[in-house]
């Protein structure tokens, strides 16, 4: 009988686990800590040392039963799995049938069932499943348009426990398509609370799900990426698996596909609106020197709330506007903002119009979609990640300054790095990949980054890239 270890060096180390199984070292860490190698990659690990299947399930068992001889006789193992873990784990095939106490499912493109609790709106949702690790700001992130198409599993257990309020929201209408959380969503214990988080889901018919094991379904995603999946909250308690499993297979992905339209703002406004403040809540803006067209891909009201502090008297136009539309309002800068969807897409329209405003010589800043429409305009491309980053605490370098921050993030595709011009140099990069995390052009007044430097939720390491923005259009002015 084979331990992990014993299979991880019969195949030459963690390093060339990884190689061969197609994860990072971390996954193959994370075998050890559990003296388990998921299933999916028998078929590698088979190849590569010639076991036998029974090797593998064998060695399994045996990890097994170390673990509960390690626990000692006070924790006897169980010979049948609590209501909690019948939920939270995920179904086999043939497990068509909701266990007790089950109201809700998460179905996923590849047929796994995950069972829970249902509570917010009784719907069904399709879209692709990715987690966010962040510990605050929920309803920042559940109101963030850049969220349109997915569905959000918080790797935080403690979700809905300061309730909802009228002033943490990023946008009028959320776009995420659903959540998926651990724990029960209780009542809320905040003194800004207005409603309850169940409630406030149910008013715009977001369906989420609790009871699942989180920390399963996020290493899924790790190791394999994120996939598609439908969550169904019934008012009836049926589920027609057949049909989830197909709706979660045939939706197409978000490669390829343009939401900024979906979130955009129908017609231009202006924004005077500054940051909050405790026992003030949003003041009005400071004193506003700089006119800034702020085009709208599916902007956070945080970012405007920040150019408007730092000085910028903000208008905003729809994400279709045209470089001549933009030129008319006489800018002194133009912001692109942060929004949902595959870039190249959104890219069909908007990187002409962003190369009108590149070629008028306007100063131009761009925040997590409108980095990767940037750098589209400036001969660049995209692609899409793996896994995404989604979270308050992504590390990125500033390579000018040398400085470390940590910034808060939610994308799933960047910026190729090696089909940049000449003309545009590599200003930030992510500490935890090395994709992208910022560029700047250096023959024109134009720069931006992936992360998202207004936090709403996260720390605020970048807030000083407004008022860098703002020196940029002052001494254009003065030039």
């Amino acid at each position: 009988m084979r331990s992990v270890e014993d299979i991880i060096a019969l195949m030459g180390g963690p390093e060339a686990v990884a190689e061969r199984c197609g994860v990072g070292t971390e996954a193959v860490r994370k075998w050890r800590q559990a003296r388990a190698i998921p299933a999916k990659h028998w078929p590698a690990v088979i190849a590569a040392t010639g076991l036998s299947l029974a090797d593998l399930t064998q060695a399994d068992q045996t990890q097994a039963n170390q673990t509960l001889a390690e626990r000692g006789p006070s924790t006897p193992p169980q010979t049948e799995p609590s209501p909690e873990t019948r939920m939270s784990a995920p179904a086999t095939p043939a497990a068509d049938q909701p266990p007790a106490g089950a109201t809700a499912a998460l179905v996923l493109g590849d047929g796994t069932v995950f069972w829970g609790v249902g509570f917010g709106a009784h719907t069904t949702s399709v879209g692709e499943v990715c987690f966010n690790t962040g510990m605050t700001g929920y309803q920042e992130t559940l109101t963030d348009p850049s969220y349109a198409g997915q569905i959000i599993t918080f790797t935080f257990p403690h979700i809905g426990n300061v309730g909802t309020n009228a002033e943490d929201v990023e946008s009028i209408t959320p776009a995420a398509r659903g959540l998926v959380v651990k724990l029960d969503v209780t009542e809320p214990a905040n003194y800004r609370a207005t409603r309850h988080l169940d409630a406030w889901l149910k008013s715009h018919g977001i369906p989420g799900i609790s009871g699942i094991d989180t920390r399963a379904l996020t290493a899924r995603i790790r190791d394999g990426g994120a996939p598609h999946g439908v969550l169904a909250f019934p008012a009836d308690g049926r589920f027609d698996l057949p049909a989830l499993k197909a709706q979660a297979a045939g939706w197409p992905g978000l490669e390829g596909m343009d939401l900024a339209k979906d979130v955009t703002c129908r017609q231009s406004y202006a924004w005077g609106e500054g940051l909050w403040s405790w026992g003030q809540g949003y003041e009005a803006a400071p004193a506003r020197k700089h006119k800034v067209v702020a085009l709208d891909f599916g902007a956070k009201r945080n970012i405007l709330r920040c150019l408007a502090d730092a000085g910028c008297d903000v208008t905003v136009l729809p994400a279709t506007a045209t470089a001549a539309e933009i030129l008319a309002q006489n800018p002194d800068g133009v912001f692109l903002s942060n929004g949902p969807g595959d870039p190249a897409a959104t890219g069909a329209y908007a990187v002409p119009a962003i190369r009108g405003v590149l070629d008028a010589g306007k100063p131009v800043f761009g925040i997590c979609l409108g980095h990767q429409l940037l750098a589209l305009a400036l001969g660049g491309r995209t692609y899409k990640l793996e896994r995404g980053h989604r979270g308050a605490n992504q590390p990125v370098k500033d390579l000018t300054t040398g400085r470390v921050e940590i910034t808060s993030q939610n994308h799933g595709f960047a910026v190729d790095e090696k089909s940049l011009p000449e003309n545009v140099k590599v200003t930030h990069v992510s500490l935890f990949d090395g994709s992208n995390e910022g560029i700047a052009a250096t023959d024109r007044p134009a720069f931006s980054v992936q992360y998202h430097p207004e936090a709403s939720p996260g720390p605020s390491d970048s807030h000083y890239l407004f008022h860098r923005f703002v020196e940029m259009i002052a001494a254009h002015k003065a030039a």
